[in-house]
C-alpha cells in the first residue's frame, strides 16, 4: 500500500480500522457477497410431517442448503390449517434466518380465520415453488366409479356422504364447497389436522371420499386403493391419468389448483430476499429436485417474487369471495 504524503500515521490507522470494521458492518446489514447466511436457515413447514408441504420441503431442503452454503433445518409447526406456522413466521425476526413454505391455506385462512397478522403485510412472497391439481378420490370399497355417481347419490340423500380434507377452510374444503354449489349437491365435510392424518384414514376406508393434492395420494391411486373421480385443474392433468377435470365433466369454468410458495418475513433486507429468491429458483431448476417434485404430482414453477405476489393476491381475493358466500368459518 502506498501512503499519501498527506496521510500521517493517525490517518493510516483510522483508515485501516475503518476497513477492518466494514465486513462487520456489511454482515450486520445483511449486505455484501457472502455476508448472509452465517448460520443454519430455519424453514417453517406449517403442517405435520407426512403432508404434501413437508414432502415438497424435504425434496429441496438439502439442495437449498448446498446453494446457500448453510444447512436448512425444517421446523414442522402444524395446526389450525397452517395458521400456527404462519403466525410463527409472521413473528420471526426479519433477519433472513426464518422462512416458510406456505401451502394454499395461507390464502384462504385470511378470510376463514381471525388471524393476528395479514399475510401480505407480515410476510413477503419469494417464489411460487410449484402448483398442481387437487383430486377427488374414492376408496376402492365404495360404489363410486365416477364423479357423476357421487353427484347422483348425494342428490338422492343430501349430506349423507362424507368427504375428508386436510382442514377447515383449506383450498380442498373451499374448492369442494364451490363444486357442490355449482353441481347442486351436498356432502358432509370431515376435516383433519393435516394431509398426513387425512390420507391415513382415506386409505383405511374410514372416510369414503377425499379431496387432496396429488402429492400425498399419488401412490395410493397407482395401486388402486384410491380411485380418482376428477381433478381441479381446468383440463385433465398428466399427474392423474384417466381422470377428467370437473370443468370437463360439466361443472362450468371450475378451476382450483393447489400450490406451494416460499415466503419470508416482511422487513428482511432486500439483498437477502434477492439472494434467497435466486437460490430457490436455482434449486427448482436442478434436474433431480425437479423430477422428484413432479413425480409426486406437482408442476415446478420457481417464479420470481413479483409473480408470486400477484398470484397470492388473486388467490386471497378469489377464495375469500367463496368463503364469505358460503359462510365458512374456522369452527365449521
Amino acid at each position: 500500500m502506498t501512503q499519501s504524503p498527506k496521510m500521517g500515521r493517525r490517518g493510516l490507522i483510522a483508515a485501516t480500522a475503518a476497513g477492518l470494521a466494514m465486513p462487520s458492518l456489511l454482515r450486520a446489514q445483511g449486505a455484501g457477497p457472502g455476508a448472509w447466511p452465517e448460520r443454519p436457515i430455519r424453514l417453517i413447514v406449517p403442517w405435520p410431517p407426512g403432508g404434501s408441504t413437508d414432502v415438497v420441503a424435504r425434496i429441496f431442503q438439502a439442495k437449498l442448503g448446498e446453494v446457500l452454503g448453510r444447512p436448512v433445518v425444517i421446523d414442522n409447526r402444524g395446526g389450525a390449517s397452517g395458521a400456527i406456522g404462519g403466525g410463527e413466521a409472521a413473528r420471526a425476526a426479519p433477519d433472513g434466518y426464518t422462512w416458510m413454505l406456505a401451502y394454499d391455506t395461507e390464502a384462504t385462512n385470511q378470510t376463514v380465520m381471525r388471524l393476528p397478522y395479514k399475510t401480505l403485510e407480515a410476510l413477503v412472497p419469494i417464489s411460487l415453488v410449484a402448483t398442481g391439481p387437487l383430486a377427488l378420490v374414492a376408496h376402492q370399497s365404495t360404489p363410486y366409479r365416477s364423479f357423476q355417481d357421487v353427484v347422483d347419490a348425494a342428490k338422492k340423500a343430501p349430506d349423507s356422504i362424507n368427504y375428508a380434507t386436510s382442514g377447515v377452510g383449506g383450498l380442498a374444503h373451499v374448492a369442494t364447497t364451490l363444486l357442490q354449489q355449482k353441481g347442486g349437491f351436498s356432502l358432509t365435510h370431515v376435516p383433519y389436522r393435516g394431509g398426513g392424518p387425512a390420507v391415513s384414514d382415506a386409505v383405511a376406508g374410514h372416510v369414503p371420499l377425499f379431496m387432496s393434492n396429488v402429492v400425498i395420494i399419488s401412490q395410493h391411486m397407482k395401486n388402486g386403493i384410491l380411485r380418482p373421480l376428477g381433478v381441479t385443474t381446468r383440463t385433465a392433468s398428466r399427474h392423474v391419468p384417466g381422470a377428467k377435470s370437473f370443468a370437463e365433466q360439466g361443472v362450468g369454468d371450475f378451476e382450483a389448483p393447489t400450490w406451494w410458495m416460499l415466503m419470508g418475513r416482511a422487513g428482511t433486507p432486500e439483498a437477502i430476499q434477492e439472494r434467497m429468491s435466486a437460490a430457490i429458483r436455482q434449486v427448482m431448476q436442478d434436474p433431480e429436485v425437479r423430477s422428484k417434485i413432479e413425480e409426486q404430482g406437482a408442476d415446478v414453477v420457481g417464479s420470481d417474487p413479483a409473480t408470486a405476489r400477484t398470484f397470492l393476491t388473486r388467490e386471497i381475493d378469489k377464495w375469500g369471495a367463496v368463503i364469505q358466500s358460503a359462510n365458512i368459518r374456522a369452527d365449521t
